[in-house]
């Protein structure tokens, strides 16, 4: 019989140095931004670390709003990451309306978008390395922080092998995961063979005698010095995702194995280590306060975009937000070996004023070329800004929501807080290629099943646990499961089992009965034999049906505090 825990797993996947420049120049709305602008560095001393994470796949640029919402707990409530909207340009100095503004929170955002225009790709980010490496050539490393592999169609389609050939094409000296491991054993092993870089995952044991499955560190010389990249898989990963996808690989945080990693880098002669992270922003935070001798963590997991550093005793953490959306460049001047000084700039990938590198496009033009059809199929429009990121809700996945209840006849609908998914203007199309980049995933079937409203009440504890438990080190790092047909207040700083209160049936009004069974649609059930079309079909044929969209965002969470 599953234990509680079990079947929650089962239901639904939850997820004295120099001052640092702290980004490009801000530009007021209408000025004239361009390529040297977001390439503009006073170099420092001999070691340039470059830094991209949480790409889910996206090859072409996009739009990606920041959330509005993302509430901290304990020591971390109040501190970055968790600083958001007009609170955010204030810590941080930013003029509103300004790129900074556009690329770092959600003010403004739909009329800046339109001024500014999307941002990533592949083939930009292609143009911003080659420059920083021709201005840098013996003394740049570009390391990418997982999450590469999943998240778009033509991932989906050729099972990662796209994201690969792009990465390898980008130069990466080295990369760590997290969704990669979701494409199975047998197939992440298949792409390893692929990889013309190293794959680091110091964390990740086989489960018959704990020996490690992957490389854990990578040396390489720059600028004269000796450089260890320790690489750090999602500790979470059998847990938040399915386990039956890795049945013979086992994660963990492996604090004293991370410990054991830098001293052993250091007794190798390595000068500067960094640790190339999936742990999570407040995971990492922790982790830097109780291992010694790590110089530089490049953070990923938590989608979080910091235009400064944050520094935690000796060491710095780098975060450096995601879907290609900004490239992180720390410059450090490392002798006697340890960093002397620091010079930081967080670079937003402004589609519309970058040359895209012809060869990357080349690449990406002939990856997409066999979907190209599929990808531009109009589904219907929106007449409101679709996106995800948030705390409790978003409008896209309150639109994946509504789906559920209508297609497949539920009264409840759950929706899982991915932090994945690019947004959507007023006015544009939705395509199949839009749908994809929210819903791309292995295990996609949207299932149907009874639940009680006792059961309900324990889903939603158990989830908002993972995300606001006060030790980082029991956080998965995602979001708010989203909910459809069911209403609720929450109040974060609370204890387990007594977060959630005041849980409504929102067809009726009426509270939430704990013995009363609800039919309930969700998708992204880590249970394997799970059963149900896949999500981007149910959504596919819910935007058919209404033609034009109208999602207002969803009201229905109140969270104390807010």
């Amino acid at each position: 019989m599953l234990s509680r825990r079990d079947f929650l797993q089962v239901a639904l996947a939850t997820g004295a140095l120099a001052k640092g420049i702290t980004g490009c120049r801000a530009f007021a709305a209408g000025s004239a931004l361009t390529q040297s602008d977001l390439l503009a560095f006073e170099p420092l001393g001999n070691v340039t670390l470059l830094h991209v994470t949480d790409m889910h796949a996206q090859l072409v640029p996009l739009y990606f709003r920041e959330p509005s919402i993302n509430i901290g707990v304990g020591e971390v409530s109040g501190l970055p990451p968790h600083v958001t909207g007009k609170a955010f340009l204030e810590k941080y100095g930013l003029e509103a309306g300004s790129t900074e503004a556009y690329a770092l929170s959600d003010q403004g955002f739909e009329s800046l978008a339109r001024n500014y225009g999307r941002v990533g790709g592949a083939d930009r980010l292609a143009t911003l390395l080659n420059a920083v490496r021709a201005d840098r050539p013996d003394n740049t490393l570009f390391l990418d922080g997982g999450d590469t592999w999943q998240g778009s169609y033509t991932s989906y389609q050729t099972q990662g092998a796209d994201m690969v050939r792009v990465m390898n094409a980008l130069g990466t000296d080295a990369m760590t995961a997290h969704w990669e491991f979701t494409y199975g054993t047998h197939r992440v092993n298949e792409l390893l063979e692929q990889l013309a870089f190293p794959f680091l995952a110091q964390n990740v044991r086989d489960t018959d005698w704990e020996e490690p499955v992957f490389d854990g560190v990578a040396y390489f010389e720059r600028g004269g010095v000796k450089v260890a990249v320790i690489g750090q898989a999602f500790p979470y990963t059998p847990v938040a995702n399915p386990r039956y996808k890795i049945p013979t690989w086992s994660f963990g945080i492996r604090e004293e194995a991370v410990q054991a990693q830098v001293d052993e880098a250091r007794s190798a002669g390595a000068e500067l280590v960094v640790l190339l992270s999936h742990n999570g922003f407040d995971v990492d935070r922790k982790l830097a306060s109780r291992v010694q001798g790590i110089d530089v963590v490049l953070t990923g997991h938590t989608h979080d975009a910091l235009p400064d550093v944050v520094q935690v005793n000796k060491t710095l953490l780098v975060a450096s937000g995601s879907h290609g959306k900004f490239l992180s460049r720390l410059d450090l001047d490392v002798r006697d070996g340890e960093v002397k000084g620091y010079r930081y700039k967080l670079m937003p990938v402004f589609s519309d004023v970058i040359t895209p590198d012809p060869e990357v496009t080349a690449l990406i033009g002939e990856i997409r070329e066999p979907h190209k059809a599929e990808l531009e199929r109009v589904l219907g429009q929106t007449e409101t800004m679709l996106y995800r990121r948030g705390n409790f809700n978003g409008t896209f996945d309150d639109l994946i929501c509504q789906a559920l209840l209508e297609e497949r006849d539920a009264e409840i609908a759950l929706s899982p807080g991915f932090r994945w998914g690019a947004s959507l203007l007023p006015g544009q199309d939705i395509t199949v290629e839009d749908v994809h980049n929210l819903t791309s995933i292995t295990y996609p079937a949207a299932y149907r099943t009874e639940m009680t409203g006792a059961f309900l009440k324990t889903v939603l504890e158990d989830v908002a646990d993972n995300l606001f438990n006060p030790d980082p080190y029991y956080q998965q790092g995602g979001d708010m499961v989203r909910v459809g047909g069911l209403g609720y207040s929450i109040d974060p700083t609370a204890s387990i089992g007594k977060r959630v209160t005041g849980m409504t049936f929102l067809a009726s009004g009426e509270p939430i009965e704990a013995d009363k069974s609800y039919s309930v649609a969700g998708w992204a059930s880590v249970n394997e034999g799970t059963e149900g079309p896949p999500i981007w079909d149910v959504v596919e044929s819910y935007v058919q049906r209404k033609g034009s969209v109208n999602i207002t965002p969803n009201d229905s969470v109140k969270v104390a505090g807010l």
